[in-house]
């Protein structure tokens, strides 16, 4: 069991995801390039970063054996660039009651 457990630790544990960032341009990019995969808490486990300007995206693959989503966050957040595996909400979205009645699912027949 001890040789299975070793082995498991020593391979790379792919994970992927995908983040929602505040990104404007390159340079929030190239910020993101040059901080997030040297970030000491993430113990070099980022492994690429791809970016999504329209979509305001960050795809990260990282090492699950070294860190993990919630360190990643708090890495970008670090840099002033939060981070979260949700959407952002549409600013224009004031008036909470609308929002929770949609949620409501009426049957007619």
């Amino acid at each position: 069991m001890a040789f299975l457990l070793s082995t498991a630790e020593a391979k790379l544990n792919k994970q992927k995801v995908v983040l929602y960032v505040d990104l404007h341009c390159e340079d929030c990019c190239n910020k993101i390039l040059k901080n997030i995969p040297f970030d000491k808490e993430l113990k070099n486990g980022v492994k690429d970063l791809v970016f999504d300007l329209d979509a305001k995206t960050v795809t990260v693959t990282y090492d699950a054996n070294k860190t993990d989503v919630t360190a990643l966050q708090k890495a970008f957040a670090k840099i002033g660039k939060p981070a979260t595996t949700t959407a952002p909400e549409c600013e224009h979205k004031c008036d909470d009651h609308h929002h929770h009645e949609g949620h409501h699912h009426s049957h007619t027949h």
